[in-house]
């Protein structure tokens, strides 16, 4: 059975008041808006294509800012735009994990 979409992105997009690591800290709200941004001027959005959802706290925040791709469970790191734009083009439109931004697997809290 298929998806209802092809891939589905959350990026953290937590912020914490206690001073400690959170993916708000790293402008992961700007990330989001761009990727969403991007998605849509791909065509890719909507059922079939790719959804682009916020989520709150992802528990991997030493590797932050971090996103998720479903249904594949790869786990990205990212500094800025053009990290973002190459996650687009490369996993999820040409279905290609993008190894230098996988975020290794033992980072967590």
């Amino acid at each position: 059975m298929s998806s209802y979409y092809r891939h589905h992105v959350f990026f953290c997009l937590n912020q914490r008041g206690s001073g400690e690591a959170c993916c708000a800290q790293h402008d992961a709200q700007a990330a989001f808006d761009h990727c969403k941004a991007r998605i849509k001027a791909e065509g890719l959005a909507g059922p079939g294509g790719v959804r682009v959802n916020k989520a709150g706290c992802l528990d991997r925040c030493a590797g932050g800012p971090v996103a998720v791709v479903y249904p594949e469970g790869t786990w990205y790191t990212y500094v800025d735009r053009d990290d973002i734009d190459e996650i687009v083009e490369r996993h999820l439109k040409g279905g290609e994990v993008v190894e230098r931004l996988r975020l290794a697997p033992d980072v967590g809290r």
